[in-house]
């Protein structure tokens, strides 16, 4: 007979709360997350701007922190409960947590209101010993009876795939105790938009500090449409952020614009503040965003900002104001310095289009060596080539380059303030972006050098080729790969590291795991040395192409495969 609790209706999550996570620090034995008297303290939350019952945006998901106060319930211990919970959309997003020094995993199912239901997977890590680099938010202190500790407590997102186009009803969660679920939600797909520009953040350097300053970020865009809007992210950050005004222009020259700059708004209000570890889209404006055009896309930072989330190799001058909003201005006169980073900002969506093409890659995806203020980066003569044909449909091209990125280790931590630039695993930052981009179809692996370059074996990067491609699948995109290109020449491109490189792309080309290959290693190495690019094609460090190098490898691919 089924446990009394697989009998029962389904419940809002906040009915079936049966733990306290949250304390008060100064009243710490409230709450006992994990069984040991251990807790998340209330007052690091609210500095981080998770305050009870905040709508956060994490992953494109909107999850609402429980509108709880210290000492009072505020999760569910997974037990096989079904909670109430609508929507359809392309996965179930659950703000998560487990317990018992391990991670959790656990299984559960997904009911629709036309009668069926699918299953679900998931792993939630462990909150005082899981990976930094995945979390949506790590807090400086951990509460315990005995008196506060000075470590890091994380919280989750962790998705599920939903069935496409079907309403959910109810949802059954794992029966695994040491799971604990503050929130979830259906994650809304985004028909009627697609992903005209992206980038992937990289780190969280310290910057400026920029006090009462204006950013004027340039973005080219791949395609057009008749409305816009702009996503920002305050990823690995230990504190909210404010943006307090932005603007939409299209580019004249350098900082000034053609016409007068276009307000966004933000749920109604002309600012936002975006907690650490969140994200905010600005609502919808009625804008004609030309193709193939540079936008300017400026904010106003009313406070101190001494570090952020950023995007360092942008290959593209943009620019800081002098102090003041003037996300107004027309005219270039206050933008006083020019900024080679692209901070906060990660993407600009258009109404319309079938949706958008996301490209994973390392420096070489991300335009390292191309001209700057050109926008000579090979996906952006890969979109040059998607406008003007009409084999395949016009799909938004997202470029998710990280200079150094790898795809099995992190570069970045994941967590603090830090020089390192390099981002976060390829298999960390998956979710993120890649499966939360917005319309995304079709994705193109192009990694693997800087793993090898550094110590990888092939089979270690193969394994996480492999790891991409199954989550991809899982989601519904189609998934190609691009063989690693030859770079005999460069400092730590040994012979040993050419034969790692040579069996990844053996078995890139040969397993028959991603739904296509383009075989880039192909295109440009040397038929007479083919561990070394042909030297029309290098920039002149053999590890990264020129402009006319990144030019074939978009000129290569078979775009009936997108």
């Amino acid at each position: 007979m089924a446990p009394p609790e697989h009998r029962t209706e389904p419940l809002p999550l906040e009915r079936l709360f049966d733990n306290t996570a949250v304390s008060d620090d100064t009243r710490p034995t409230e709450a006992d997350l994990d069984g040991s008297g251990a807790s998340l303290s209330s007052q690091d939350l609210t500095a981080a701007g998770w305050t009870p019952g905040r709508t956060l945006t994490v992953q494109g998901a909107r999850l609402t922190w429980p509108r709880r106060t210290p000492g009072e319930p505020d999760n569910v211990r997974a037990a096989g409960q079904s909670v109430r919970v609508s929507g359809h959309g392309d996965a179930l997003a659950l703000l998560v947590a487990g317990t018992g020094a391990a991670d959790v995993t656990g299984s559960g199912s997904v009911s629709y209101t036309d009668g069926g239901s699918s299953s679900y997977l998931l792993t939630a890590p462990d909150w005082r010993t899981g990976p930094l680099a995945t979390k949506a938010v790590a807090l400086p202190h951990i509460n315990t009876p005995g008196g506060q500790l000075t470590e890091q407590a994380r919280l989750y997102v962790v998705t599920v795939p939903l069935a496409r186009g079907r309403q959910v009803s109810s949802v059954r969660l794992p029966n695994s105790p040491s799971l604990h679920v503050f929130a979830l939600s259906v994650r809304a797909t985004t028909p009627g938009w697609s992903g005209s520009w992206a980038t992937a953040t990289a780190g969280h350097p310290s910057v400026g500090p920029w006090s009462d300053r204006t950013l004027r970020l340039v973005a080219h865009t791949s395609v057009g449409g008749p409305r816009v809007r702009l996503r920002f992210d305050n990823t690995f950050a230990a504190t909210p952020v404010r943006i307090g005004s932005a603007t939409v222009a299209v580019r004249a020259a350098g900082a000034a614009s053609r016409k007068a700059p276009v307000p966004v708004a933000f749920r109604g209000a002309a600012g936002v503040e975006v907690p650490a570890g969140a994200q905010a889209f600005s609502d919808p404006l009625a804008f004609e965003v030309p193709a193939d055009a540079d936008l300017l896309l400026s904010f106003h930072l009313p406070g101190t900002v001494a570090a952020a989330p950023v995007h360092r190799l942008a290959q593209q001058r943009s620019y800081v104001s002098e102090a003041g909003d003037h996300t107004a201005d027309g005219s270039a006169t206050a933008y006083t310095t020019v900024l080679t980073s692209w901070p906060l900002l990660t993407g600009v969506d258009v109404g319309g289009g079938p949706g958008s093409l996301v490209l994973l890659g390392d420096s070489i995806t991300d335009g390292d060596r191309s001209t700057v203020d050109a926008n000579r980066r090979w996906p952006n003569v890969l979109a040059t080539r998607l406008r003007a044909q009409h084999v395949v449909p016009h799909y938004g091209v997202l470029n998710q380059g990280i200079s150094a990125n790898r795809v099995v280790s992190d570069r970045y931590p994941g967590d603090g303030v830090s020089t390192d630039t390099g981002g976060v695993s390829a298999l960390h930052r998956f979710d993120r972006d890649v499966l939360a981009q917005t319309s995304a179809r079709t994705a193109v692996v192009f990694q693997g050098v800087n793993d090898v370059r550094w110590g990888a074996t092939a089979d270690e990067v193969i394994a996480g080729l492999r790891e991409l491609a199954e989550r991809g699948h899982a989601r519904g995109l189609r998934m190609l790969a691009a063989t690693i290109l030859p770079c005999e020449g460069e400092a730590r491109c040994t012979a040993a590291v050419d034969a790692e490189r040579e069996a990844v792309n053996a078995w890139i080309r040969d397993a028959d795991v991603f739904d296509g290959v383009l075989d880039f290693d192909g295109v440009v190495r040397d038929p007479d040395h083919p561990a070394r690019m042909l030297p029309a094609y290098d920039s002149g460090d053999h590890l990264h192409p020129g402009d006319a190098g990144l030019a074939a490898l978009a000129e290569s691919v078979d775009l009936r495969l997108l």
